[in-house]
């Protein structure tokens, strides 16, 4: 018996056509979004990125599907802005440079943040987004201040949990939208609460 099936270079285009049109439709997400459209709608969605409604609901079965792929192209857009701040520089350094980075990445991160506040309590994948960038940020801030926070003893895992809290979008948002600081402002509270925190824990560590 032969069964017929697609030359491999059909395939492989038609792959390409796809994942083309799956970026495009996650752009056209974020796109929105970045505009101010906090809640867009698969048709807003659509017509922006060029597509039939149909062909975005066949690359992506629900909102669900779509909110994993923007949560992953946010990281991504992230991810390329990211530096690694030099473990060996004094303590005012590191807080000064992990602090400009977290900035900087965080109003990448705003509109995202923003919209998402608006679904997360009906949304179990944008609370699993949210998860995902809190364990990164912690994952940093262990490897910037590792040696802070050996001094803090029992105390380690809160003061690891006070300084995520500094240096994350509910902080972060506090200051920029509830206080309307600027973002060098802002940014100069966020070295101000870490820098405190870490040298706390070095004091408490000598007494």
């Amino acid at each position: 018996m032969i069964v017929e099936t697609d030359p491999p270079g059909r395939v492989d285009g038609r792959a390409a056509r796809a994942e083309r049109t799956r970026a495009a439709i996650v752009e056209a997400h974020l796109a929105l979004i970045d505009a101010g459209d906090l809640r867009p709608t698969g048709e807003r969605i659509a017509e922006r990125a060029g597509v039939s409604l149909r062909t975005l609901w066949t690359n992506f079965k629900d909102m669900e599907t779509l909110f994993a792929a923007t949560g992953r192209r946010v990281g991504e857009r992230q991810a390329e802005l990211w530096r690694p701040v030099q473990p060996d520089l004094p303590l005012t350094g590191r807080v000064a440079a992990f602090c400009e980075q977290r900035a900087r990445l965080l109003e990448v991160l705003a509109p995202s943040a923003r919209a998402s506040a608006l679904r997360e309590p009906f949304s179990p994948q944008l609370r699993r987004n949210r998860e995902a960038a809190v364990d990164r940020v912690r994952a940093e801030l262990e490897a910037v201040f590792g040696a802070e926070l050996a001094h803090a003893g029992p105390g380690r895992d809160q003061l690891l949990d006070a300084l995520t809290v500094a240096c994350t979008w509910s902080a972060w948002s506090m200051l920029r939208d509830a206080l309307g600081l600027d973002l060098d402002a802002a940014r100069a509270v966020m070295a101000r609460t870490v820098g405190a925190l870490l040298v706390d824990a070095i004091a408490a560590g000598l007494r």
